[in-house]
């Protein structure tokens, strides 16, 4: 494919000068040959969103949200994905011919892409645990549901906090169960567990690390510096890691399909974030890449 129709797209946060997406999209849309296609960083909070969105125009063809934008972006849309409406949350909104926007939830792919490329294979109703609260949490969930999990254990410091991931959980189906970071065993956790996710800083969960080290599999949100204390335990043990950059990676894939129409050069988008970020982490692909 070759153009040089002019096409607008861009990530929207608030800070947002330090996001990769740019990095994605721009080696996306240059190895599709879209010549007139551009890619910027806008710093636009919550509050801005609603009105920002509404005053562009047909040039434009989506928008990735990051924090703290991804609840508006889902309430701005005329339409949404089941799983965004899951999650509660969007963090892609497409630009309709109508002038009208549809909002998905790309961040469930980015986890499920980044376990699922990692070699995790999951198990029949397996139970998921999750560190932490707040957004990514709730992809977590709508994640571990489309991967078959029959629960998920959220842990957290304080219980209220994992109101919108419960949610999330009712919503797509899967039993929630909300433990006190203060009162969890987490040997006990781990050996019960088949996929973790972590969304706490490294120092948080350091003096666990040797107590989760039998996690068959580990998702860590953090991934600079990598490895995290908790990354070496568990593959010291032979289990399978993620990053916080893997996720980045496969979210991606899904929106520049959703805004150029055609199959995400995944292969060349790997690379330019390799290079970005110094190779820092192996980022593997899907054997179908």
């Amino acid at each position: 494919m070759s153009t040089d129709a002019v096409r607008k797209a861009a990530v929207l946060g608030k800070p947002v000068s330090h996001s990769l997406s740019p990095v994605l999209h721009g080696a996306a849309y240059a190895a599709l040959g879209l010549g007139g296609w551009t890619y910027d960083r806008v710093e636009v909070d919550e509050e801005g969103l609603p009105g920002f969105v509404k005053s562009l125009g047909q040039e434009w063809a989506g928008l990735s949200v990051t924090m703290p934008g991804k609840r508006a972006a889902l309430r701005v849309a005329e339409e949404a994905t089941p799983r965004a409406v899951a999650v509660g949350a969007a963090n892609t909104l497409v630009h309709r011919g109508s002038g009208e926007w549809a909002a998905d939830c790309t961040d469930v792919d980015g986890i499920t892409g980044a376990l699922t490329s990692a070699g995790w294979v999951g198990s029949p109703s397996f139970t998921g645990v999750v560190l932490g609260a707040g957004g990514t949490a709730s992809a977590a969930v709508a994640a571990f549901a489309e991967l078959g999990a029959g629960r998920v254990r959220l842990v957290v410091r304080e219980p209220e906090r994992a109101r919108e991931a419960v949610a999330a959980a009712e919503r797509t189906g899967i039993a929630a169960e909300v433990l006190r970071w203060s009162d969890v065993d987490f040997r006990e956790l781990a050996k019960d567990a088949a996929v973790l996710v972590t969304t706490v800083p490294p120092a948080a969960i350091a003096p666990h690390a040797a107590e989760l080290a039998v996690l068959p599999c580990l998702l860590d949100v953090i991934y600079d510096p990598w490895p995290t204390p908790l990354a070496e335990a568990v593959a010291a043990r032979g289990g399978r890691l993620a990053t916080g950059l893997d996720m980045l990676l496969h979210q991606a894939f899904g929106q520049v399909e959703q805004f150029t129409g055609e199959p995400a050069p995944k292969v060349a988008m790997r690379d330019a974030l390799r290079e970005a970020t110094g190779n820092a982490v192996p980022l593997p692909l899907p054997t179908d890449a």
